[in-house]
């Protein structure tokens, strides 16, 4: 009977590390070296933001050592109804997607499925004969390219330098269409996609430029290949689940979807916020066809969630009693992988599926040089802090937006400048 007692108890304790939320609430913000005094100024900054349109709401999360410091909602999850926002609400986070992408492969790496410097064109043939644009004359039609230098590689795909881009000047010639796609509802595949990013030349040699891109929706169909599992399949399965990532998809079940905040747009700091003009933009989480899992754009999710997925990366790739990735690679994925090349105008530099603050930065203000950092186009954006041991995590969901850089920037400035110790 002892032996039972004892193996049910071992299931009890083993059981809530798959679902229970590691993180706990700080007893008072002294307690984790922040000013309540000083925290407040965030409340006030997205009261007003709200009260003067520059924003229809705001989830904000902060946890330093694994302790809630700020967690609040602001605003309306919808404008025209006027509901207020919750901290559960589901958001749009776009290019937030890329670092579940980029955990997803080196899984696979880990398990020696695959190495860094395999060629792309290794698992997804269609890059086998891919070329470098030396001259397109958009006047007769005529594309000249050339072999690269050096193959493509699946770590030029984590560090943005394939040049492989969003936009490109040949689209039409060769696709018809611009292929930038941050949503679908009509049925459009993953694989589908990939194929006609793989019909364009590529802007420069790989490793020789930052070109910001689908990357990471070409790793994505990597990972699909490799794992003989659709993206969101392996998602699930892999990293959502055993990280209690409960709110998470590609896709929402229709019992959640009530939880989306809508979608707006900014043009100008002085135009109103108006609907989004996209249907499929709005609406792609909860219909359509919903065959597209980009590893690039694809996710929704709440505040909460992607915090366990940043508070993994502080805890050098576990969280909850979950190790999904070894500590040493994390330590890869936080070194400089783009060599003397920057993340745009921003004097920082890009790990694997990171952005990596640096002394120099025009960008993270005062984060501590070698923080973390990305963010999605319907504006969402988190900053890890290893030497702070600190995770924030700011959302909305307005795009195109005017407003973006200082929502995301004065939030990450109101949380340094309340820490005390």
């Amino acid at each position: 009977m002892r032996k039972i007692l004892l193996f049910i108890a071992s299931i009890i304790i083993i059981l809530p590390a798959y679902a229970q939320q590691q993180f706990k609430p700080a007893l008072n913000a002294a307690s984790a070296g922040f000013s309540a005094e000083r925290l407040a100024r965030i409340d006030s900054f997205f009261n007003a933001a709200v009260k003067n349109g520059y924003a229809p709401n705001a989830v904000t999360f902060i946890a330093r050592n694994g302790q809630i410091v700020h967690y609040k909602a602001f605003g309306y999850s919808n404008l025209e109804k006027h509901t207020p926002a919750r901290t559960d609400n589901i958001f749009r986070i776009a290019s937030q997607t890329k670092l579940v992408t980029t955990i997803a492969l080196l899984m696979l790496y880990e398990e020696g499925r695959l190495f860094l410097e395999d060629p792309v064109a290794k698992y997804l043939p269609e890059f086998r004969n891919v070329q470098v644009l030396v001259n397109y004359d958009k006047a007769t039609g005529r594309i000249d390219t050339r072999p690269p230098k050096t193959p493509l590689t699946i770590r030029h795909l984590l560090s943005h330098t394939s040049g492989i881009p969003y936009f490109h000047p040949c689209d039409s010639q060769l696709v018809g269409k611009s292929l930038v796609y941050l949503s679908d509802l009509e049925g459009l595949t993953t694989e589908e996609l990939i194929k006609k990013v793989a019909l364009r030349p590529l802007l420069h040699d790989p490793g020789e430029q930052f070109t910001y891109g689908f990357n990471t929706d070409v790793a994505g169909r990597i990972v699909e290949v490799i794992s003989g599992k659709s993206l969101k399949d392996f998602f699930a399965e892999r990293i959502f689940k055993p990280l209690g990532m409960q709110d998470t998809y590609f896709y929402l079940p229709r019992d959640k979807a009530s939880r989306l905040v809508e979608l707006y747009a900014k043009q100008t700091m002085e135009s109103p916020i108006t609907l989004h003009s996209s249907e499929s933009n709005r609406n792609f989480p909860v219909s359509g066809k919903q065959t597209l899992f980009l590893g690039g754009a694809g996710l929704v999710s709440t505040a909460i969630d992607y915090a366990k997925l940043c508070q993994l990366i502080l805890n050098g790739g576990e969280f909850n009693h979950v190790r999904l990735l070894s500590r040493k690679t994390v330590d890869m994925m936080r070194k400089n992988q783009i060599g003397t090349n920057e993340v745009w105008d921003r004097k920082d530099k890009f790990g694997l599926g990171l952005e990596i603050i640096t002394e120099d930065s025009r960008y993270g203000d005062q984060a501590t040089p070698g923080s973390l950092t990305w963010g999605g186009a319907y504006c969402s954006e988190y900053t890890i802090d290893p030497a702070e041991k600190l995770i924030l995590l700011v959302f909305t969901n307005v795009s195109p937006y005017a407003y973006y850089g200082e929502f995301v920037r004065k939030f990450r400035i109101l949380t340094y400048q309340a820490i005390t110790n």
